[in-house]
């Protein structure tokens, strides 16, 4: 009974559809995370009677046909770019990006990852790095005589020494976007990797076109909406228990057929 194997191609669908489900929920407080959703696209189809076929020497044809249906299959797990709302941490080096772009950080091997999470730190030696010590690029030292860091919307560091009331220039932020966002293959740690399907990075200034603009004591929160995931969660979740009963009702009959004598 193809209803069995359909059905368990369902079961497995929702399966994922919970599993990225609650990904998102778990990663409801992770700074800068984006949530995703599963797509799904039906599987191929069984032609019992071709549609469009001859059903007579007359040339007369079969306006429907019949076609049986084989279940379901996920084909990808996209993820949602849109802003997530800007939280005030008064960290003077807590920065979040409003509107498009990624930070870059340069990883242990050489490679630059990207990330929207501006929860920076300062290395031993005054270099601004992210919370596992990897440095942002292009590399931002603050002196260890600074008694107050300046970071404007542009992108510009600025410090202002003990030794010195001027506020000095430190360097500068360089931001990246890409042609296809979703497209970054996700490394954890809140880093994603360039790819084929996310084109090349294109780089620039904060707040040139094209690109956000950048604020400083603020952290972006994940654009996880609770409510929204938890009704998607019980959705899964019927659509899990009626696969389930299609399963039951064909096993059902399988038994109702074995009884026969």
């Amino acid at each position: 009974m193809r209803s069995l194997s359909v059905a368990a191609t369902g079961m497995l669908a929702q399966q994922l559809n919970v599993e990225v489900i609650s990904n998102n929920i778990a990663n409801m407080n992770t700074t800068g995370f984006k949530r995703r959703r599963a797509e799904f696209t039906d599987l191929l189809y069984e032609n019992l009677r071709r549609v469009g076929a001859e059903s007579s020497d007359t040339g007369t044809v079969v306006p429907s046909g019949i076609q049986i249906g084989l279940g379901v299959k996920p084909t990808a797990v996209y993820r949602i770019v849109e802003q997530g709302s800007l939280q005030t941490t008064n960290g003077p080096l807590d920065v979040a990006i409003s509107g498009r772009g990624y930070f870059q950080v340069e990883m242990p091997n050489g490679d630059i990852a990207y990330t929207r999470a501006g929860t920076f730190q300062r290395s031993p030696d005054g270099t601004l790095v992210t919370s596992d010590g990897y440095r942002v690029v292009p590399g931002v030292t603050i002196p260890s005589d600074a008694i107050a860091v300046t970071i404007n919307g542009t992108g510009d560091v600025y410090a202002t020494l003990s030794s010195n009331p001027v506020p000095q220039n430190l360097g500068k932020f360089e931001m990246a976007v890409f042609p296809n966002e979703i497209g970054l293959e996700s490394i954890g740690d809140n880093l994603l990797l360039e790819s084929a399907a996310s084109g090349a990075a294109i780089t620039g200034a904060a707040g040139s076109s094209g690109f956000g603009t950048l604020q400083q004591g603020m952290l972006e929160s994940s654009n996880v909406n609770v409510v929204a995931e938890i009704t998607n969660l019980i959705t899964a979740q019927r659509a899990y228990e009626m696969n389930s009963k299609v399963i039951q009702a064909s096993d059902d009959m399988l038994g109702t057929l074995a009884q026969i004598r």
